[in-house]
């Protein structure tokens, strides 16, 4: 359960907020100031962007969800740089960006990335296949695990304080396995829309990935920006069409 005292301590964070709307959310969508990406090679896909009516529907109710869905407090900026990883232990940093909101944002930014980095390896001089295969194996890893442990301890806390899903409504095993179900399917397609959009506004918005920006030829580099914008429209539109993160690895 949120409680009311520790929302408001994160509320005032308006002012960073407003700047994730507007440059994951806005900037892309419209001729902005801050936007670029490899012209010329990419003019035309950053104005198809701008003129795609239905991608428009449905990053209107990504934005509308991230103003709005206060699931929990979230790290608000968890692309790949914000991990430290050792072999004993795993830290997130910079949590200035920190605010109560939808937890697929935090996990569909980490999942764009990594789908970022994975279109980026064919820009690359040597053969990457290992590790591409080692990023699409940490993608699935990294959805699979979060929703193993999450719905453990969904299982373990069922008679806990939480309002939402009170044990004295949901007690019946099959019931609650439904709810369950369905809260996390509809997790799992939040995660996927938010990560196309972090996908979108790192090629043609403000504030690119090193990934990309490290393959020289601009050529190149704007092939593998290609492929990565048409899956993250693709994914946009059609993320509720998937049904496990295996069915939207199979899609690239």
């Amino acid at each position: 359960m949120i409680l009311p005292h520790a929302v408001a301590e994160f509320c005032a964070n308006v002012d960073i907020c407003r700047l994730t709307e507007k440059v994951v959310f806005s900037d892309p969508y419209k001729i902005s100031e801050y936007n670029r990406w490899t012209s010329p090679y990419l003019d035309g896909d950053a104005e198809a962007i701008r003129n795609d009516n239905s991608l428009k529907l449905e990053v209107a109710e990504l934005k509308s969800m991230f103003c709005e869905k206060t699931q929990a407090l979230i790290h608000g900026d968890l692309h790949t740089s914000s991990v430290m990883v050792t072999q004993d232990s795993t830290q997130v940093i910079d949590p200035e960006f920190a605010f109560y909101g939808p937890m697929g944002f935090d996990i569909g930014a980490f999942l764009g990335n990594l789908f970022l980095a994975y279109f980026a390896q064919d820009g690359h001089a040597n053969d990457r296949k290992a590790y591409k295969e080692w990023i699409m194996n940490t993608i699935s890893d990294t959805w699979n695990l979060f929703h193993k442990k999450f719905t453990s301890l969904w299982d373990i806390h069922k008679d806990g304080p939480g309002e939402a899903y009170l044990h004295e409504i949901y007690k019946d095993m099959e019931l609650r396995e439904l709810v369950k179900q369905k809260y996390m399917i509809g997790l799992f397609h939040d995660s996927l829309g938010f990560a196309a959009a972090k996908m979108i506004r790192r090629i043609v918005g403000v504030a690119h990935v090193e990934d990309f920006e490290s393959i020289i030829d601009p050529v190149k580099r704007a092939d593998c920006e290609r492929c990565a914008l048409d899956f993250a429209k693709m994914l946009m539109k059609t993320r509720r069409n998937f049904k496990t993160i295996t069915d939207v690895i199979s899609a690239v």
